[in-house]
């Protein structure tokens, strides 16, 4: 499979990059420095990301909204919508999205940014997340894309290979970065979910 991966070098990013290699894949990482390898892009840069995409077989979008107290909401969405435009452009119809938890269910109707021991400081990305997930399912029919939010945990850690998949509703409290790769690649090479969100923990 030929994947394009836009955010390589980022803690998820890079994993999954690691991991698909691994399995033979070829792997064209996208970075905004174009460092370690990678090719240098803007994720709102639909030319360079159309130019980027076209001949692969599918898109995987791993960034993360700004971190330096801006409002990470826009710029988010705005690389969002720039990524469904130019795989439209490419003729590239698999994108695969590295989400967010917050917006997970604990219960019905209850997400577990809304509940009163979310940080505080991680509240406006998971917000930011969200938002692009309700972007996706509006905006992207036509295309074949899975939303992976992590745990409500996810770092660095060991490469088990096991992990459990849910749909809207939180499954679990951790995963390591390793893992969430597992299931991410797993899902690029047997796509059981188009069109939908998945979350996947230990």
């Amino acid at each position: 499979m030929n994947i394009l991966l836009i955010g390589a070098s980022g803690m998820i990013g890079s994993r999954v990059a690691a991991e698909a290699a691994n399995r033979g894949h070829e792997v064209t990482g996208v970075t905004r420095s174009g460092k370690d390898g990678t090719q240098a892009a803007d994720a709102a840069d639909v030319a360079a990301i159309t130019a980027l995409a076209k001949g692969k077989d599918a898109v995987v979008l791993s960034i993360a909204p700004p971190r330096d107290g801006s409002e990470p909401e826009a710029p988010l969405l705005a690389a969002g919508r720039a990524v469904l435009t130019a795989l439209r452009a490419a003729g590239v119809d698999r994108l695969v999205v590295v989400g967010g938890a917050g917006s997970l269910e604990i219960a019905p109707g209850t997400r577990l940014v809304d509940t009163p021991d979310f940080p505080e400081i991680y509240k406006k990305e998971s917000l930011s997340q969200a938002a692009l997930l309700d972007v996706i399912r509006a905006e992207a029919d036509d295309l074949r894309w899975t939303y992976i939010s992590p745990a409500a945990e996810i770092a660095p850690g060991e490469r088990t290979g096991a992990y459990r998949k849910g749909g809207d509703a939180l499954v679990g409290p951790f995963i390591t970065a390793e893992d969430y790769a597992v299931a991410l690649v797993d899902e690029l090479e047997n796509p059981t979910t188009p069109s939908q969100r998945i979350n996947v923990a230990h």
